[in-house]
């Protein structure tokens, strides 16, 4: 047996194991790095998340990934240089947070990495009739995992495209071996650039189970924050969109898409919900002449009213049922509140800190989930084909020698 598989062996058989998860969203904000102690599989997963940072990205990574992000065309050299690049970079701010965490890198078993998604395409998308469902994360997996000495399990998305899905939402997977609880009916809503949601039944019926996109949650905020209010990177305590007034004329045409018209599961992007989106929305309406508060005000009830939408599709005629939102939305007060106001079954909205982990760090935690599957699951597997989730385990190995 080669030394790599025996030590993978080694890994995969330990009652707990320390993984380390990495997030990289949309938003282009920093890496969120997760060190988690996780025991079990399947429905018997425990996680203990020890360490967590999000390391911020400097202007530079910024620059360039945004010469590459959600763009149809684009430089494919810069592409081809990025990828390895984005791994050894990852790779350098797990060794900084290992280093700070005082954490060797031999007591680690393994990396989970997302990379860094530069583009998604899924058929509804694309339209192309040759071509299926498709999306591109940078960040190569080898580098990072030679970079740090650790094993890295990345690149999970496309294992579920080839399985069926559409490479998205993969918190589901994760959402469902942890938070399920036989107590209430959960709605895990992740509001990062673009919002997710999972519908966990309190009955764990797996055929009940439901995840998709639902619409942009902070992108196109973040996006029109950083052209017009630099060096802002997002509207920090919803003080621009505050000062604003809603234009329902601007609001309704942002809502005129036929994205939300498609039936769950479903999945969308930047590539779709950005500034370009917006100002083909003021011309259609006829607000090209709207102050910069007006603006966020009503980008801020538009990505609320698509979530709310979403909550109460998935709520209606079911009693106990709980949002727990994570994410960089639950930052945003007028996000919130508008969030709450527009579901009338609500009484709260609570954060993944009531289920034990940081709503910053779920993300990151959960491609750990899908690590520790990669390496040890297998015997509960969780799939829902009908509902875009096929029943696979996914993540490709690359090993640091």
């Amino acid at each position: 047996m080669h030394q790599h598989i025996q030590r993978l062996y080694e890994s995969a058989k330990k009652q707990r194991k320390l993984i380390i998860g990495l997030m990289s969203g949309t938003s282009l904000d920093g890496l969120d790095v997760a060190l988690c102690e996780i025991s079990g599989q399947g429905m018997d997963t425990k996680i203990a998340l020890l360490a967590f940072e999000t390391v911020d990205y400097d202007d530079d990574y910024k620059q360039k990934i945004k010469e590459v992000f959600a763009k149809p065309e684009c430089d494919l050299e810069l592409v081809t240089l990025l990828h390895p690049w984005v791994g050894k970079l990852h790779g350098n701010m797990v060794n900084q947070c290992l280093a700070k965490w005082q954490v060797a890198a031999t007591e680690v078993d393994v990396i989970a990495s997302h990379g860094q998604t530069i583009y998604h395409c899924p058929k509804n998308q694309h339209g192309r009739e040759d071509f299926g469902d498709a999306t591109l994360q940078i960040g190569d997996s080898d580098h990072l995992a030679v970079t740090t000495g650790i094993t890295t399990i990345g690149d999970f998305r496309q294992k579920h495209i080839a399985a069926g899905g559409e490479g998205a939402p993969l918190a589901v997977y994760g959402d469902y071996l942890f938070f399920t609880s036989s107590n209430e009916n959960r709605i895990l809503l992740n509001m990062g650039g673009i919002a997710n949601l999972t519908f966990l039944p309190k009955s764990a019926d797996a055929s009940a189970v439901f995840s998709s996109d639902i619409g942009p949650g902070n992108t196109i905020m973040d996006a029109y924050i950083q052209r017009y209010f630099k060096p802002l990177g997002y509207d920090k305590d919803s003080q621009v969109a505050s000062q604003g007034d809603i234009n329902q004329a601007l609001l309704d045409q942002l809502c005129d898409n036929s994205f939300f018209n498609l039936s769950f599961p479903k999945t969308t992007g930047p590539e779709v919900f950005n500034l370009q989106y917006l100002v083909d929305a003021q011309q259609a309406s006829g607000t090209t002449d709207l102050t910069h508060e007006d603006i966020m005000a009503t980008l801020n009830r538009f990505s609320a009213q698509v979530i709310a939408n979403a909550i109460n599709d998935c709520s209606k005629k079911l009693d106990n049922v709980m949002v727990y939102a994570s994410g960089g939305g639950i930052h945003n007060p007028l996000l919130m509140q508008h969030i709450l106001a527009l579901c009338p079954e609500l009484t709260e909205i609570k954060n993944t800190y009531s289920l034990g982990i940081d709503p910053d760090a779920k993300e990151a935690v959960l491609f750990a989930i899908l690590a520790n599957e990669c390496l040890a699951g297998g015997q509960s597997r969780f799939g829902n084909p009908e509902q875009g989730i096929p029943n696979v385990t996914m993540g490709k190995v690359s090993f640091a020698d």
